[in-house]
């Protein structure tokens, strides 16, 4: 299972020097992934606890590529209705690009009514524009070559680094059947194994029958950090139902706090670890009396 972190992107924890300090602490780190949020038009009733301030989810990555090295950078999740497809390509493309193949592209189709308001978007069609940029996404990125042709025209589709993997939020059923249609997986907004099973096991279905490949399920949610080797039972189980990735955030006013919370993420990760081998220690035969 790769293990990811929340960096905020809002409120007083978007500073610069403290995004740039965060992204490099878990780049040192053991940790696999680090994930960003995504809202662009905030109203004044629904600011707490970020001011109404975001830093945009796409350009944050692309400069966190420049100051990082080996960690993957992921959207959780990008509101594909508020862009428009091939700028959204573009930019998928070009921090693919430049980070050398580090992008997870988590997509959604967006909730908060009052943003599609802001941007003059009926948020009744918001299915409808999502399916619409992700068969642009997967044409620009799948075509057999570098040309692709949109509203009649063709065109070059210029740097065409791999696609990064595509995992969909939202809630059952419709996120399980636009993932398995357009995505590489799922990812819902959940840590509890009873809950998501169900889920795992029709997205599968839907998978084997249209002839995909096992896809991934992407958790976000909380798990009890103070308590590593509780933690990593939890995330044993989520790995038991079929998910391969499992991100987690906490609050943070400084760097040194989101540290601690890094710290322990990688706690957990160890105690996972533990575990593992421990269980494949107990499940091999014993051959001492033979």
């Amino acid at each position: 299972m790769q293990l990811g972190i929340v960096l905020r992107l809002m409120g007083p924890a978007s500073q610069a020097e403290l995004v740039m300090a965060c992204a490099r602490a878990a780049d040192r780190s053991p940790i696999d992934e680090l994930w960003v949020p995504d809202h662009i038009a905030i109203p004044p009733d629904d600011a707490e606890g970020s001011g109404g301030r975001y830093l945009d989810a796409l350009a944050s990555l692309a400069v966190l590529a420049g100051v990082t090295d080996r960690i993957g950078l992921g959207t959780g999740v990008l509101v594909l209705p508020y862009r428009p497809p091939i700028p959204t390509a573009k930019w998928v493309a070009t921090i693919q690009e430049l980070s050398g193949g580090r992008l997870r592209l988590g997509v959604g189709v967006g909730w908060m009514r009052a943003e599609f308001r802001a941007l003059g978007l009926d948020p009744r069609r918001r299915g409808e524009l999502t399916d619409r940029a992700l068969d642009t996404l997967r044409r620009c990125f799948d075509a057999a070559d570098d040309v692709v042709h949109e509203n009649g025209q063709p065109f070059y589709f210029r740097p065409r680094p791999a696609r990064p993997p595509i995992f969909v939020g939202g809630a059952a059923p419709q996120a399980l059947e636009r993932a398995a249609r357009f995505g590489d997986g799922w990812m819902p907004m959940s840590a509890d194994p009873d809950e998501l099973a169900p889920d795992v096991r029709r997205l599968r279905e839907i998978g084997a029958s249209a002839g995909k490949p096992t896809p991934e399920v992407v958790a976000f949610g909380a798990v009890p950090m103070e308590d590593p080797r509780r933690a990593a039972e939890q995330l044993a189980r989520l790995a038991e139902i079929g998910v391969t990735r499992f991100a987690t955030g906490t609050r943070y006013a400084t760097a040194d706090e989101f540290r601690r919370g890094l710290d322990g993420l990688v706690a957990v990760r160890e105690a996972l670890g533990a575990l593992a081998t421990a269980r494949r220690d107990a499940s091999k035969p014993d051959f001492s009396d033979t």
